[in-house]
């Protein structure tokens, strides 16, 4: 084709082959894409998530609707069937103080509930090894036979030892004042309880809105069975308290669920507002793991030594982000390599292979090779002719040989003259410039159809220079062995 011009040939559109597929027979266009998921599809604990991820909760929720219930129930009796009396009678600012405490503890209560406590990630796989390495070389080897090692760490915290424990589920030496949840199955970082009531932890993360909740509800609930008293007193009053109570049942009903729960409501609030002034969790302060007096041994070492600190940093300190990440999405897992057999194999059958390849073109380099030697030899080689030297009981190579009869077929034309115009003092010097080449000995020379194995070559040493004799012996077994073998 002429160069720069089309010609007939048309362009070919080659497509592109996938590596990465599955199955050699599927499609690169057809293969499915995966949906990312995100990292709360795969939480290992017990916890449910809603809104796609962005609520957590523990799995028993039902006493968290019981509370939802009686919070809304007795707070809608109460702007239903009071508040209009109360605004007329009193003030109007009463509903107006009862709603701002009934949606400060409804946001209170469902940012407790909703929110992640304080749960820690547990250990990957390699990073659950990595730590078991470094626990046995930290304990070493014990003599007496096996004994597992001890799984406890020490840290100093403002002069005070405190013990780390390490958690078997996982996997990790829980820090400070952390402890493994067994109802949600976490480790929650400052745990202080499991609240059945908000169905969820109460942690680091969502403790000052736990305090908030149960103060504001102690507030709500004092005011509630407050009026509602109230209310029932103006009526009875105006018509007696029977009709006081038949006119308005609904506060009745206020009243009684009121009575029976303020008292544990304002009691809980008492006590979480003691162990804030004092830097404690309720974990802490069941097990008695430290005293409020600073000269004991066992002193606090995270109090502050002032309640008015100690307020502040739990209440009005900076929140920690979340370390579990749970509406992040999962990272896809890298590439693994092919199991050990499959990969020899594989490498095997293509090493065999590129070996077959090797084989066969060192056989055709090896060929060529000696042809390329073996053409010198019988072509290219000076050597003497009968003139020049004769050797006694021999023929000259020049004259016909007598063996021959009539009828039989005389030598080919093709087979090389091994006449020359060389003599021996022209041979000689070639053995010299030749030294440093490799050049193929007679023995490994191709032989010609026909000749004795074994014949008597005499040769010094290079093939380069062949003895008279020699030469003379190779013509003669040449012909003899074409002759046998066209009469064959």
């Amino acid at each position: 084709m002429p160069p720069g011009g089309g010609g007939p040939m048309k362009d070919c559109e080659y497509s592109q082959i996938s590596t990465h597929s599955s199955s050699p027979m599927e499609s690169p266009h057809k293969k499915k894409k995966i949906a990312a998921r995100r990292k709360w599809e795969v939480f290992p604990g017990r916890n449910k998530f809603f809104c796609n991820g962005r609520i957590m909760m523990a799995r028993q929720t039902g006493v968290f609707y019981l509370t939802l219930i009686l919070i809304l129930v007795t707070s809608g009796l109460f702007f239903a069937f009071d508040c209009p009396y109360l605004a007329v009678k009193i003030t109007p600012a009463i509903p107006v103080v009862g709603g701002i405490l009934f949606f400060f503890v409804m946001g209170t209560l469902l940012r407790t509930s909703f929110s992640d406590p304080g749960v820690l990630p547990r250990a990957t796989p390699d990073e659950a090894a990595d730590l078991e390495r470094q626990i046995d070389i930290a304990n070493g080897t014990s003599s007496g036979g096996y004994r597992p090692p001890p799984r406890t760490k020490e840290v100093i915290i403002n002069g005070q030892t405190v013990k780390l424990k390490y958690c078997f589920t996982c996997k990790i030496f829980r820090p400070p004042r952390a402890s493994h949840c067994s109802l949600c199955d976490n480790c929650v970082e400052r745990f202080d309880h499991h609240c059945p009531w908000v169905g969820n932890c109460v942690g680091k993360r969502n403790y000052r809105f736990f305090y908030m909740f149960i103060l504001s509800l102690s507030f709500l609930t004092v005011f509630i069975f407050a009026f509602v008293i109230t209310h029932v007193t103006l009526r009875s009053q105006q018509a007696g308290f029977l009709n006081a109570l038949k006119d308005s049942p609904a506060s009745v009903l206020e009243a009684v669920v009121c009575f029976f729960s303020v008292w544990s409501i304002v009691g809980l609030s008492g006590f979480h507002t003691y162990l804030i002034s004092s830097n404690q969790t309720t974990n802490e302060d069941i097990k008695g793991s430290w005293s409020n007096k600073r000269g004991k041994e066992n002193y606090n070492p995270y109090s502050y030594g002032n309640i008015f600190t100690n307020c502040c940093v739990a209440l009005c300190g900076p929140i920690s982000p979340s370390l579990i990440d749970r509406r992040g999405y999962i990272q896809p897992d890298t590439p693994q390599p092919a199991a050990p057999s499959n990969g020899m194999a594989a490498y095997g059958a293509t090493q065999s292979q590129s070996d077959m390849c090797d084989q066969d073109q060192c056989i055709q380099s090896t060929k060529f090779v000696l042809q390329a030697a073996a053409t010198p030899l019988l072509q290219s080689e000076p050597s003497l002719t009968s003139d020049e030297l004769h050797l006694p009981g021999k023929p000259g190579l020049g004259t016909p040989c007598a063996s021959l009869t009539l009828g039989q077929p005389t030598p080919p034309s093709s087979m090389p003259n091994l006449a020359a115009e060389a003599t021996l003092t022209d041979i000689l010097p070639l053995k010299e410039e030749h030294v440093g080449h490799q050049f193929l000995t007679p023995e490994e020379a191709p032989s010609p159809p026909g000749m004795l194995v074994g014949s008597p070559l005499a040769h010094s040493r290079t093939v380069h220079v062949l003895g008279l004799a020699s030469q003379d012996s190779l013509h003669e077994d040449s012909v003899r062995g074409l002759v046998k073998l066209s009469s064959v």
